[in-house]
């Protein structure tokens, strides 16, 4: 708890209300007892004032507080209810069974929410439209849109092996759900749950603001529907209305910033991750070399999980200035995942455990959110695996580049973002009348240096290309690579190059390290990597690549 704020902020301000909807109706009397002290202001004897007909302001809160809880509590287990029984139980059994849970499932979600509520709650007597009933009303109308998302997740579950397991293993179907299927739904459905409570507290509030909410109940929305009808506002009579907005108001926001926290308390993956909001419990990172403007160090990234898997295995790399460092390795040993830890862009089930990350004297794991947005494209950039297809189909190439430069370069007048956008296509080799046009009237190769351009528009030092000429033709990939050796000269950048074709970074990088299982095997200057390999992975890479001239070898494993 004392690492989320957004917890503790949200318990403390639910926990206040839910501590005043309960003690509150014991301390503060009746609130329907009726005074000749209409409209009193708040203070004295009436710490929130009086209605029109001089009814106590606090006492009608109070109650109308715990009227408002307990409904939302009864809406919340009922809706809750209802879409686990559709979605878990419907996904889980199939066939039949889930075709036509998921048909109801269907009807119901395209009914507007809103306006059936409104028609429902209208058709019943005035004189039976208790608290009861319009909890059953909102729950019957608010269930759908859960359900479906607990059957897409059921679908996911039920296919696992640990379930099938307890399938062939004999167990019960109720137990099945309940022990494999349902702890893994757990964070959905607490955040459906929440989400459920906090939208039946606002429609009740909308129904009794139009006169359809319950008759023999005090609530939230009952006294704001008093307070219209009294003229409140009209009269200036601002504490018979503004309070119990402002206990929905702040109930919601409660119940909203614990709806954020809700995985990381339930789902373990998260609850007992090693790296929270940034920080990492690292090795104290090594003095960087005099000329190194990227130091990795003991580096470990790990894909949580029913089976972790350990993707980066104590990784030690040292980039250069204006040197390119290539990084080789056959598809899945972890080269893409490094990149991404580097650069901070991981999501959860990934993680860096260990290690330290340096640019120059900068710490990049300890950045803050902020701190990172203006290190990244600023400091470091990146041209992404499948770059071709990164652009936005339906935008144009200068809206794009002008994107970066607006976000990081607010101070830039138009015209200087437009003169930096030519700036950079020129330099890259692409004529700057294509800024008009979009992805899809460039060719493979051009779409492949606006990239570049894109990644060079903020003049970073360092910057990291994933298998940039993967899909590309050997003519446009010879372009590309003096083009990056060209710029490399002219800006003195440092590049880390990713990719699995090695001929192609001996001839391209300065020195190379070569991946294998998360782990750098070797790690050597292209020259001494070429003539003098060390590890057997190393010399079967090279050897992999057939000669132009001779005879061709066999296939070795």
């Amino acid at each position: 708890m004392t690492r989320s704020p957004k917890l503790v902020t949200g318990l403390a301000l639910a926990g206040v209300i839910v501590l005043f909807g309960l003690l509150g109706p014991l301390l503060t009397g009746d609130p329907a007892t009726i005074r000749d002290s209409g409209l009193t202001p708040p203070g004295g004897e009436h710490l929130l004032g009086t209605t029109l007909t001089g009814q106590d302001v606090l006492a009608q809160l109070a109650h109308a507080t715990r009227g408002s809880l307990w409904l939302g509590l009864l809406v919340g287990v009922l809706a809750t209810v209802l879409s686990g029984v559709f979605g878990i139980v419907g996904a889980y059994a199939g066939g039949a069974v889930d075709e036509v849970f998921s048909l109801f499932s269907n009807v119901v979600l395209v009914i507007p929410g809103l306006p059936l509520v409104i028609v429902v709650a209208g058709f019943v007597p005035a004189d039976q439209r208790g608290t009861s009933t319009i909890a059953l009303v909102l729950a019957i109308t608010g269930w759908a849109a859960a359900a479906r998302v607990l059957r897409a997740q059921t679908l996911s579950l039920r296919n696992r092996d640990y379930v099938a397991a307890a399938r062939v293993s004999g167990e019960k179907t109720w137990r099945v759900i309940g022990v494999e299927i349902l702890p893994n739904l757990l964070p959905v459905i607490a955040s459906q749950f929440v989400f459920a409570v906090v939208l039946a507290i606002l429609s009740e509030a909308g129904l009794s603001f139009l006169g359809l909410g319950a008759a023999d109940s005090s609530t939230l929305g009952t006294m704001l529907y008093y307070a219209q009808n009294g003229f409140a506002l009209q009269r200036e009579a601002w504490w018979w209305f503004v309070p119990p907005g402002l206990v929905i108001a702040v109930f919601g926001g409660a119940l909203s910033l614990i709806n954020f926290s809700i995985d990381e308390i339930v789902n373990p993956a998260l609850r007992d991750r090693v790296r929270r909001d940034g920080d990492v419990v690292a090795s104290d990172p090594a003095p960087p070399e005099p000329d190194a403007v990227l130091t990795v160090r003991n580096l470990n990234v790990v894909y949580r999980g029913d089976t972790p898997v350990h993707a980066v295995k104590d990784v030690s790399l040292t980039l250069r200035r204006g040197e390119i460092l290539g990084l080789a390795g056959e598809s899945g040993c972890g080269k893409t995942t490094l990149a991404y830890a580097v650069n901070r862009l991981h999501r959860p089930p990934a993680e860096v455990t260990s290690g330290s990350v340096m640019f120059g004297d900068v710490d990049v794991l300890a950045l803050e959110a902020e701190e990172l947005r203006r290190f990244r494209w600023v400091k470091l950039s990146m041209v992404f695996q499948g770059a071709m297809n990164s652009l936005n189909p339906v935008t144009t190439v200068r809206a794009q580049l002008k994107d970066v430069l607006t976000t990081h370069r607010p101070e830039m007048s138009s015209a200087q973002r437009e003169e930096r956008c030519a700036e950079v296509l020129r330099l890259v080799g692409v004529d700057p009348a294509r800024l008009g046009a979009y992805p899809h009237e460039l060719s493979g190769g051009m779409r492949q240096r606006v990239m570049i351009a894109m990644a060079l528009l903020l003049e970073p030092r360092v910057m990291i290309m994933d298998e940039p000429t993967t899909a590309l033709d050997v003519l446009v990939q010879r372009e590309i690579l003096d083009e990056i050796k060209r710029l490399r000269d002219e800006l003195g950048f440092a590049v880390l190059f990713i990719t699995h074709d090695l001929p192609l970074l001996l001839e391209l990088s300065d020195r190379i390290a070569v991946m294998r299982d998360g782990e750098v095997v070797e790690h050597a200057t292209a020259e001494d990597l070429y003539l003098r390999p060390h590890h057997p992975y190393t010399r079967e890479l090279l050897a992999s690549f057939p000669s132009l001239t001779g005879e061709a070898g066999a296939l070795t494993r």
